[in-house]
Formats: C-alpha cells, sequence, structure tokens
C-alpha cells in the first residue's frame, strides 16, 4: 500500500484535492486556535454533521480571499461553487494538533480554506497552517496518480516500472521528474541534441558536475548545474522536494544483477539502450547517469553506501534545459535491494514550456512525517537579490552568502567601525500567549520568565529532559500574557505545543515566521542610523533610550508610517538592533534604513561576515556549538542556567543539575599559530590522545590572528594549556594552539553596552 500523502494549506490559501471511494481523510490543525472550512463536489459528497455547517454562498469569497485564488479556481473550474457542501472544521478554541477524519463514501472534489487573519508588526494571531493526510484505499489499483502538474504541460508521460523512456526538450524548457508512490529511483541521461545530430555523443558528466560544483549533487540555489563532457552547463535544478539524489554509482546493469544471481533480470543500463539506439548512440553496458532518488552516502572509510530512496509519493525534481537536449529517463528495475524500497514503481516525467518562471526552491520537512515545505523570499529579498549572486538557502528561506560591491571581508569591516544590515527574517517566532503563557514558557526553557517585565527581553537555552541542547533563543514579554520567543529550530513550536498538553497549560502557540520578518542593523554607528528613522509614542521608550535585551514598539518615520519592533540585540559583539516588521512593509524599511545610512557608511551583509562577527564574539551556533548531546555548560553559555535563583521546575532540570556537578567538556576559546585557520569537525590532541573538537575557527581580521571556538576535555580547559588541532588524519599534520581568554574580542561585552 503506498505512504499516506501529506499535504500542507498555508494560513491565507487554499487547497484543492480529490478523494476515491474509501479514501481516508484526517484535516489536523496544526497550532490550534485557527479558522477552516473544509468543501466538497460529487454527487454523494458527505461531510460530518457532526461540524457546524458552512454556508455555500461564501466559498467564492473566500477562495478570492486568498493567497492562491488564481490556482484554486483552475483546479476547480466547471465546478457550481453553490453546489457544494461544507463544514467548519476548526475554530479559535481549537487545541493544536486537533483532527477532523473521514472516509469517502463516494468520489468527491474537497477544497480546504483556511482564511487570513489580518496581522501587524504587534499583533498576536497571524494565520497559521493546516495539514492534509490522505490514506488511499488498499483496493484502489497499485499504482497511484501523479499530483496535478505544476502548469499546462508540453509532455505528460508515464515511465512504467522497469523500463525506461527517451524524449526531446528545447533550450529553456523544464523537465519535471517524479516519483509518484514514493521510494523510486530513475536514473537520468541528457545528451546535446544539436552535437548528436553531428554524430557528437556529448552528455551529462557526473565527474565534471562534481569537480565544478564541489557537491555531491546539485540543487536550487547557488550550486545548481550539471555539467556535460566539455564542462559546460547543461541543466540547471530549479527545484528538489528530496533534497538526497547520487552522482557515483552507473545505472544497475545486467553484470549487478548476473554477479548477484539474477540472469536476465531488467536492468535501467539496458533499458537505456533500447530506448538510445534509435538516434545512433552506441549501446554501454552500464551508463554514468544522474540518479535521481537514489540514496547514496560515501562512508568515513571511503565505502559507498545505499538504503532507501528519502523520495515520498509525489515528490520530484524540476530542471531547466540551457540547451536542446535528447533525454531518457528510467524507472529503475531494481527488486532485489533496498534502492527501490524492495518494490519498483512508476515515474511520471512532465515538460513545461520556456515561458514559465518557476522559482528556485528546496523543499525541506521540518519532521519525517510533515508535509514538504518550498524555500521562500523574505520580505527583503527584492532589494537583496540584485547585490548577490551568491544566495544560499538557510533554513528554509533564501538569504545572501556575501554581496558584490565588496565581499565578506568588507562587511565584516563595516559592522565593526561603521553599520551593517543583514536579513535575519528565517529567524523562528512563535507568538505565546493565554493565561497559562508565562507558566508555559517557564516550564520550557532554562531562565526564569516570571521576572521578565514588558518590554524586556531574556536570552535562554531551550533543553530536552536529558540536559541536551534543542536550541537556544530570546524571549520577548509584550505583554501580561503575551510573549514571543525568536529562535532558530522550527520544531521549537512542536515541542511548546507538546509541552502545554502535557502539563494541561491553557496557552496557545502560534507561528509567525511568515507575518514578522526581520533585519539586523549592527555596528557602532547603529543607534544613530535608528535614531534619524524610527518614531515612538510618549508611552514608549525610544530608540535612543532602550538598553540592552530590551525591546519598544515604534513606527517607521512618524505616527502614521509601517508599525515596528525595534530590540537592542544582536549575533556580532557590537551595538545593535534588530527591527521586525510585517512583509509588506519589508521594502519600505529596508529603503529607510539605507537612505538614512547612506552618510554612515551603511552596507548590506550576508552570512559569511556574521559567521566571523560570531565566532570572534564566541557566541554559538546550532549544531556547531551546541546539539542534542551537548547542554549550556558545555556550550559555553552556563549563565542561562540559573539553577539556584530560579525556583520553579523546567525541561531538563534535574539532569542539568548531575551535569553541572560532573563536568567532562567544555567550550573554550583556541589561538592558533600560524595562518592556517581550523574548521569545525577538525579534531583536537594533547599528545596522542583526542581530547575535544572545533567547533568554529577563523583569521580574525581585527585581532589579525587564527582562532577557534573548540569543546575540549576539562582537564585541559584552562587558559594557557597547549594542545594541537590535528589535520588531514589528525596526526600527520597538526597546528599548535593553546587556550586563551573566551571570548577573543572584547569578551567583556563593552562595545555591546555602549
Amino acid at each position: 500500500m503506498p505512504e499516506a500523502e501529506m499535504l500542507r494549506v498555508a494560513g491565507g490559501s487554499s487547497q484543492v484535492f480529490a478523494l476515491g471511494r474509501g479514501d481516508r481523510l484526517r484535516v489536523f490543525d496544526i497550532e490550534g486556535g485557527q479558522n477552516a472550512l473544509l468543501y466538497a463536489f460529487g454527487p454523494k459528497a458527505v461531510l460530518p454533521a457532526s461540524h457546524p455547517a458552512a454556508p455555500r454562498d461564501a466559498l467564492a469569497g473566500l477562495i478570492a480571499a486568498n493567497e492562491n485564488a488564481g490556482a484554486t479556481h483552475h483546479r476547480l473550474a466547471g465546478r457550481d461553487l453553490a453546489s457544494a457542501s461544507g463544514i467548519l472544521v476548526s475554530g479559535p478554541q481549537a487545541e493544536a494538533g486537533e483532527a477532523l477524519a473521514l472516509a469517502a463514501e463516494d468520489e468527491m472534489t474537497c477544497v480546504l480554506i483556511v482564511p487570513a487573519t489580518p496581522s501587524t508588526a504587534d499583533a498576536v494571531a497571524p494565520a497559521t497552517d493546516f495539514a492534509l493526510e490522505i490514506a488511499r484505499n488498499e483496493q484502489a489499483p497499485p499504482s497511484s496518480q501523479p499530483a496535478p502538474p505544476l502548469a499546462e504541460p508540453l509532455q505528460d508521460f508515464r515511465i512504467k516500472a522497469a523500463t525506461a523512456e527517451r524524449f526531446e526538450v528545447k533550450a529553456g524548457q523544464y523537465i519535471q521528474i517524479m516519483d509518484i508512490d514514493g521510494r523510486q529511483c530513475s536514473d537520468f541521461l541528457a545528451f546535446d541534441t544539436e552535437l548528436l545530430s553531428q554524430g557528437i555523443e556529448c552528455g551529462l558528466d557526473a565527474t565534471a558536475t562534481r569537480t565544478i560544483m564541489g557537491r555531491a549533487y546539485p540543487g536550487p540555489g547557488l550550486f545548481s548545474k550539471f555539467y556535460d563532457q566539455r564542462m559546460r552547463a547543461t541543466v540547471e535544478v530549479v527545484q528538489d522536494t528530496c533534497g538526497r539524489h547520487d552522482t557515483f554509482g552507473l545505472a544497475c546493469t545486467m553484470k549487478y544483477y548476473d554477479d548477484q544471481g539474477y540472469p536476465g533480470h531488467d536492468s535501467c543500463s539496458e533499458n537505456f539502450n533500447k530506448v538510445l539506439a534509435p538516434v545512433g548512440i552506441p549501446s554501454r553496458p552500464g551508463w554514468p547517469a544522474i540518479n535521481f532518488f537514489f540514496n547514496t552516502q560515501v562512508n568515513h572509510d571511503g565505502t559507498i553506501g545505499a538504503d532507501e530512496p528519502w523520495s515520498r509519493p509525489g515528490d520530484y525534481v524540476l530542471l531547466r534545459a540551457l540547451v536542446d537536449l535528447t533525454c531518457a529517463a528510467s524507472s529503475c528495475a531494481d527488486d532485489i535491494d533496498p534502492a527501490n524500497g524492495w518494490n519498483p514503481t512508476d515515474i511520471q516525467v512532465r515538460v513545461y514550456g520556456a515561458e514559465h518562471d518557476f522559482p528556485k526552491a528546496i523543499a525541506t520537512r521540518m519532521t519525517p512525517d510533515s508535509p514538504p515545505v518550498f524555500t521562500k523570499e523574505t520580505a527583503f529579498h527584492s532589494r537583496i537579490a540584485p547585490l548577490s549572486r551568491r544566495m544560499v538557502e538557510y533554513r528554509g528561506y533564501w538569504l545572501a552568502n556575501s554581496f558584490l560591491a565588496d565581499g565578506a571581508v568588507a562587511e565584516y569591516w563595516a559592522c565593526r567601525e561603521k553599520v551593517a544590515v543583514i536579513d535575519l527574517s528565517p529567524l523562528r517566532k512563535f507568538e505565546v500567549l493565554g493565561p497559562d503563557a508565562e507558566a508555559l514558557l517557564d516550564y520550557a526553557v532554562t531562565r526564569d520568565v516570571t521576572k521578565l517585565a514588558v518590554g524586556q527581553v531574556v536570552y535562554t537555552a531551550i533543553c530536552y529532559p536529558h540536559g541536551g541542547m534543542l536550541d537556544d533563543g530570546t524571549v520577548f514579554r509584550l505583554g501580561p500574557q503575551q510573549f514571543r520567543l525568536i529562535c532558530g529550530d522550527p520544531y521549537v513550536g512542536v515541542h511548546l505545543r507538546q509541552l502545554a498538553v502535557e502539563k494541561g497549560f491553557k496557552a496557545w502557540v502560534r507561528s509567525s515566521t511568515d507575518k514578522l520578518h526581520n533585519i539586523a542593523v549592527q555596528g557602532p554607528k547603529s543607534r544613530e542610523l535608528l535614531s534619524k528613522i524610527v518614531w515612538t509614542a510618549p508611552s514608549q521608550p525610544a530608540v535612543t533610550e532602550i538598553g540592552v535585551f530590551r525591546s519598544t514598539v515604534g513606527r517607521l518615520g512618524d505616527a502614521q508610517g509601517p508599525a515596528l519592533v525595534v530590540s537592542r540585540t544582536g549575533y556580532t559583539g557590537e551595538l545593535g538592533y534588530e527591527i521586525f516588521c510585517h512583509p509588506r512593509d519589508g521594502v519600505t524599511l529596508w529603503d529607510a534604513v539605507f537612505a538614512a545610512g547612506k552618510p554612515l557608511g551603511v552596507v548590506p551583509m550576508g552570512l559569511e561576515a556574521l559567521d566571523m562577527l560570531r565566532i570572534e564574539a564566541g557566541l554559538i551556533f546550532a549544531g556547531y556549538e551546541f546539539m542534542d548531546e551537548i547542554d549550556p555548560f558545555e556550550a559555553g553559555i552556563a549563565f542561562t542556567v540559573p539553577l539556584v535563583s530560579k525556583k520553579g521546575d523546567f525541561v531538563g532540570r534535574e539532569a542539568l543539575v548531575k551535569r553541572k556537578a560532573e563536568p567532562q567538556r567544555k567550550l573554550v576559546g583556541l589561538e592558533i599559530e600560524g595562518r592556517e585557520s581550523a574548521h569545525h569537525g577538525d579534531a583536537v590532541y594533547a599528545g596522542r590522545a583526542r581530547i575535544g573538537v572545533v567547533t568554529s575557527g577563523m583569521r580574525s581580521p581585527i585581532l589579525d590572528k587564527t582562532i577557534a571556538l573548540a569543546r575540549v576535555d576539562v582537564g585541559s580547559s584552562a587558559i594557557g594549556t597547549e594542545i594541537e588541532v590535528g589535520k588531514l588524519d589528525g596526526h600527520q599534520k597538526r597546528l599548535k594552539a593553546k587556550v586563551v581568554r573566551f571570548a577573543h574580542y572584547d569578551p567583556d561585552k563593552t562595545r555591546v553596552k555602549m
């Protein structure tokens, strides 16, 4: 039986889907408290009578008010909207995760509407998302129907399991290769059609691609091209909803099956030989293909392992042809190992016209059973993208790694000496509301939330019960029962909702990331810049009056300007602020900041410069200085765990008491001899014994020293201790180092307190 299909319906949008007889549907209010309506079309469309009926005459207006109204109307073309039956699925009092379940008695077409909620920078109830889970009837045919096309296709065909097909595309056209049922590989070949007409075979080359891109396989964004044997870019990856493929192995071969004891078994290489022969391409015993959805990995000992694909039903790769191509794609025949989940199924191929402008996107899933979410653009993207061709995916959004004008080092110096601006909109924002909001947050984080005054901000750790860190972040108190938690990991919202249920807290946790985008304005001239453009009411402190870890609510320009929230926080070790606004006001805010900052030398800053700044300042980063196994003491932020002064219980308290009493590792600063940098993952040694690991390293421009952060055995953590950083295998090359005061730059934080 195919896996259940998962769809996500964003707040302020709608989703059309079809149900067959016996299909089972579950509709989840992911965060709780969100209005939603479900409508169904069909002669025998029956919705649960236990839910209040939704007005039929409101459907057209509800669709029109949503962000994807055009696509929804297109998919409902020919339907009489007034004939739909409808129910209210969820409402303001719904609990997080509350679900509606139904089994379709007959075929029906459904549309789920999640109405938008007006939102401003200080609003507390942005529209949130729903999830749909569709389990198809077990009696249905074994091959499911492919997901709807992205646009009207020029070609649309199915590659049956264990076969291959040849097709042609023109330069600029798009190729969508879809795994219909999940866990099915598709090998792909593409040859330059013009050269092929001259008798020259020139196709995609995995080795050339890996060498030029510096990656195991390309993906949407900065490293997106496949190259041919002449080292010319031939195909660009535009969208990828799976994110795990292979460019190392051949398409499966007859020899492989013969050697495994399966003579005569179908193989992708032989299937390619059959479909390519008519265009004059000679046969090969094994084709070096691009193996989409094939899950391989290079192990630490150099061996290449393989396992079941990561792809789910409907996952796809969208490519754009850069030259006219003759292509071949297979549905892999392998049923004797996990390569196709032991059960080969069909692949769908669609070709779209060059006139389309599909956005570049990588799909991510917060949890294994979550529906995929595409990479998004922030409110400042239209201003940032023209200044940088080094856009990278960061936690589900496109951000600039550096800018064209000066590069990362110049951006770094601008922040240290003048003022720099960086887009930090991917930070996850959660509105924690309700009578028990304070109790929930105080239990969820290590800091004492009960001591927070309105307008105050506190930096905190968020731990698991065993004491390891889930994340770090800041808590804003906006009112007596209103809090905003800003962190990095989207799973924190799920974690908070689970805690609310476990403890019986009456509190709602609402995601506001997509309704609250933010830039950081950092550097010694940041206060001067913001004082020119931020207006605050007499009841609020002015920008020049807010202290470290304080916030104010204001407007851009004057009392009629866009609403803003400004906090004196940052990630650079300099005087700095963060400004939060609704996405609709992002361009206006960006333009105002740069107009006011031009006389002060303001520059845009990317992630590369930010990383340099935060390492010097000793600021920790997820996956580097902390992770699930590392507690706040080992991560260098012991001050966030007030075990004595915080009287209330919190997640991980008992474990952290034990960990503090028996420390094993400590985060330290290293000063390294010479100019060669240590990097994340390099081992730290005392003689032959490995005693730790470098978490982050760099050559510091302002200190003119090579520095690093490292987590080492507590016995080697004293200032002045001489140790070595291992390169290569850890023994053939060593960098001499010593433990120094942490942080390297301005350890007393005088710059932040200016």
